[in-house]
């Protein structure tokens, strides 16, 4: 039986006229008119005409673009709004603090609060040091790591990423030297054999090993560790006297409270948090052991806005919520229940579509085209149709969605299907 009711009447796909023009005005003012990887220019929407290029506001599990077209977002934008969009207790405990301070000439006592809940709630953590953004983190790791060691070179899990500072970029990316990566070594995830020939090679040389929890890279299927991977590789750091970092910024709370290396059953000696720290309000966290605690003290590293309270408040709560939610089961059973509908679904218009990676952060990809083109395809008309999906990275879930939510995605996705279909009769047919 079709995990999707039948409906009286298709959908309407959108159109953007407002999006256009503000992004025609954008182009006279900003670089590439948006700029970064959600911008037209680097290609992550295709084609361009089936995405919106500017929202308008935000509530829940849903966006409304300039056009006041309605979206199920699966995107949080790019991770952070873990609890949904304008969540309540969140913006009212900022809100609160606003009030009261935010960037003062000395730091409000709230960070020793967020600090101290960091503390108790994450396994590995002895200490928080907060910063703005998930590049700020993996950064500072990656310092604290060569200065305890005193050593230069960084193992990489290829496909990685880990921000944009010029160490975490390629040597053939603009404005990258050559001195900035000439220390990162690369090993794919998963290899145990390919690590420990790294390590042995460059012994005494290593500081750190930087990588997400499990492969969640762009434009390709996401790999959970083997089982006793990280166990070995915790066992290998030691040996070598690695610092072992675990890049949580974007699964960060989604799979387990405690972090990450604890969902997989081992123990960082630093982990990076971001994005859904604070449910949308701008803070980041690296935490640590307590015998990397004089070292990240001794380092110069700061800025302007890194001790604005209002991003305390909003994590604070942010945590408080999670916990009482038990977000992660939660983000288990619907991303379970969503990517389930969506390779169902898929099936029954004779695509098939690999859901990788964890329920709470998946990536999805129709296999029957090695191409994408198709992929791109279904995710445009999913798009056009109010689910908003991307082609090339991985999605998000938050604590507002419903299963109704679901119900409704897996419809316009079996809507979107249909049309994929009908566009290319070259196919096979049906069953």
């Amino acid at each position: 039986m079709s995990l999707v009711p039948a409906r009286t009447a298709p959908t309407v796909p959108y159109t953007f006229e407002k999006s256009r023009a503000a992004f025609a005005r954008a182009l006279n003012v900003i670089p590439s008119g948006i700029y970064g990887h959600q911008g037209p220019t680097e290609g992550c929407y295709i084609p361009q005409t089936s995405f919106p290029l500017f929202s308008s506001r935000a509530e829940g599990t849903r966006f409304w673009d300039l056009d006041d077209n309605e979206y199920i977002d699966y995107m949080c934008g790019y991770g952070p709004n873990v609890l949904g969009y304008a969540d309540p207790d969140v913006d009212a405990a900022a809100a609160k603090q606003a009030r009261l301070e935010d960037v003062v000439t000395i730091p409000s006592a709230i960070m020793v609060d967020f600090a101290e809940l960091l503390v108790d709630t994450v396994a590995s953590a002895d200490w928080a040091f907060f910063a703005k953004n998930g590049g700020d983190a993996t950064t500072l790791a990656v310092l604290t790591a060569r200065a305890a060691t005193r050593r230069k070179k960084i193992v990489f899990i290829n496909g990685f990423y880990h921000g944009v500072s010029p160490w975490a970029q390629k040597l053939d990316y603009p404005g990258v030297l050559e001195e900035e990566v000439a220390n990162n070594l690369y090993v794919d995830f998963n290899d145990l054999p390919a690590l420990e020939r790294l390590f042995s090679e460059n012994r005494g040389t290593i500081a750190g090993l930087i990588a997400q929890p499990y492969m969640h890279g762009n434009f390709t299927d996401n790999s959970l560790p083997e089982a006793g991977y990280w166990q070995a590789v915790r066992a290998l750091c030691d040996v070598h006297g690695v610092v072992l970092i675990v890049d949580d910024v974007r699964a960060g709370f989604r799979l387990d409270l405690a972090g990450s290396d604890h969902y997989f059953g081992f123990k960082a000696d630093l982990i990076c948090f971001c994005k859904a720290l604070a449910n949308g309000y701008n803070v980041s966290a690296l935490c640590g052991r307590e015998s990397l605690k004089d070292t990240v003290s001794s380092l110069h590293y700061t800025g302007s806005y890194w001790m604005s309270a209002v991003p305390f408040a909003a994590g604070i709560a942010t945590l408080t919520k999670l916990k009482q939610l038990d977000a992660p089961a939660r983000f288990a059973r619907l991303g379970t229940e969503l990517t389930t509908g969506l390779t169902t679904v898929a099936a029954e218009n004779g695509f098939t579509l690999i859901a990788s990676g964890a329920p709470a952060l998946f990536y999805l990809r129709i296999a029957d085209d090695d191409s994408l083109m198709l992929h791109q395809e279904w995710v445009a008309e999913s798009v056009r149709r109010g689910v908003f999906l991307t082609s090339h990275h991985n999605h998000f879930l938050n604590a507002a969605l419903t299963s109704a939510d679901v119900t409704r995605t897996l419809e316009i996705a079996h809507e979107a299907f249909g049309v994929v279909r009908a566009h290319h009769p070259e196919l096979e047919p049906t069953a």
